[in-house]
């Protein structure tokens, strides 16, 4: 009996664990803006928020607001990871450096950037596909309407929220405070 109660334990831990791993962004690898590989991993115990960006877009002054929230976190263990994205509308047309470039020099980008990629269709980074199928967007739609559609991951990788581009960096700065625990 008491073995038959340990494997059943043992079984049902194994699937707790597996469930864990699926639910985690931390099981993703990208590059960064500079071409190399990056294991999410690394931001393990941080609160992130992941934006996908563009240089030549109505939004686009919301670098601003994403580099000052950043500003204010960063040492309470808060990220955010932007990843450009041109698929909507060409508003994303420069190179990984050219992008770095305007990001740094015209916003003062301090955050992580990664390379340019797909949000959306048959070429979509995996780690995209894992935000949209983690939380829906509006009306219950699954793909990435625009630019500067944010995702807010808490410390232990999951999902929480979704918000889509009209939402102003510091409209989601009460869920960060509370997810850092102030």
């Amino acid at each position: 009996m008491l073995l038959r109660i340990l494997l059943i334990l043992s079984i049902t831990l194994s699937f707790a664990f597996t469930k864990e791993k699926e639910m985690s962004i931390y099981n993703f690898t990208v590059k960064n803006i500079d071409g190399e590989d990056v294991s999410l991993s690394k931001y393990k115990g941080k609160v992130l928020l992941i934006v996908n960006v563009a240089s030549k877009c109505g939004f686009t002054s919301q670098y601003e607001g994403l580099e000052t929230l950043y500003e204010k976190y960063k040492d309470k263990n808060f990220m955010i990871l932007g990843f450009p994205s041109n698929q909507f509308s060409n508003q994303e047309p420069g190179t990984n450096k050219e992008i770095k470039d305007f990001c740094r020099l015209t916003y003062g980008v301090n955050f992580d950037m990664f390379e340019k990629i797909d949000v959306n269709g048959e070429n979509e980074t995996p780690l995209y596909t894992h935000l949209k199928d983690e939380v829906n967007g509006l009306l219950g739609t699954k793909s990435i309407k625009w630019n500067f559609t944010k995702f807010l991951i808490d410390p232990y990788g999951k999902v929480i929220d979704r918000y889509g581009s009209i939402t102003k960096p510091k409209d989601i700065e009460p869920e960060i405070k509370r997810l850092l625990g102030l």
